[in-house]
């Protein structure tokens, strides 16, 4: 059986599922709203299985679920070297959102990267610690920030409102997704220019690690050729 993993609720789920249903694929859920568990129709062969969005990456990674949706920054946050543990079906066109850096927008003069490796310099100097940066995704943002050379900044961990930490005093600066950035104006908070660490979108992956048996490429052909995409390599 051919298994799909599906964020589980929310606009997520719903545009997932129009975006299967716009091409003849019918998803839904089994039964009452806390079941994790549906139903695919219009392909024989196929399992849906309900999850959270940030489950999806360790799921495929782990080959537990074959085909999975969910955004692309993370699977490259969670996955390390991402492309040999899946492959790329299709983006389906929702969900965008940019990675970001954000600092205060009293920092009147602090526009680009290296304005900001500028103030980290003189952060630690002043304060004798480094300059602090809320975010939730610690890969990404540290292997973008060393490309670009910014020095002395010390990446925090956010698990709650990270566009909160710079007025909660926890952090002085944010890496985190926005789409029209309102939170982040309402936070006082602005965007660096050349500061788009990643542009992501939902996306449909393929699972390397799945058991890909006889039944299940079958069934991963029918659903491509349904879809209008290619077969990926797995």
């Amino acid at each position: 059986m051919l298994k799909i993993g599906v964020p589980s609720k929310g606009r997520l789920m719903e545009k997932t599922f129009d975006w299967f249903g716009a091409r003849g694929v019918a998803m839904g859920k089994a039964g009452d709203d806390r079941e994790y568990s549906g139903r695919v129709e219009g392909v024989p062969g196929c399992e849906l299985v309900l999850l959270s969005a940030g489950e999806i990456p360790r799921e495929l990674a782990a080959g537990r679920i074959h085909l999975g949706v969910t955004g692309t920054d993370l699977i490259r946050e969670k996955l390390a070297d991402w492309p040999t543990q899946v492959a790329e079906v299709a983006p389906l066109g929702f969900g965008f959102a940019d990675l970001i850096i954000a600092v205060p927008v009293t920092w009147i003069d602090v526009d680009t990267l290296d304005d900001l490796d500028a103030v980290a310099a003189q952060f630690r100097a002043r304060h004798g610690q480094r300059l602090r940066i809320a975010t939730k995704y610690h890969r990404l943002v540290r292997d973008f920030l060393r490309e670009a050379g910014v020095a002395e900044y010390q990446l925090v961990d956010s698990q709650g409102a990270t566009e909160g930490t710079v007025r909660n005093l926890t952090a002085e600066a944010v890496a985190d997704i926005t789409s029209s950035g309102e939170t982040l104006r309402a936070n006082h908070l602005k965007v660096l220019s050349d500061s788009v660490v990643l542009r992501s979108q939902a996306e449909l992956f393929a699972a390397r690690a799945a058991p890909w048996g006889k039944a299940e490429r079958a069934a991963l052909a029918a659903l491509c050729a349904r879809l209008g995409v290619a077969v990926p390599v797995v």
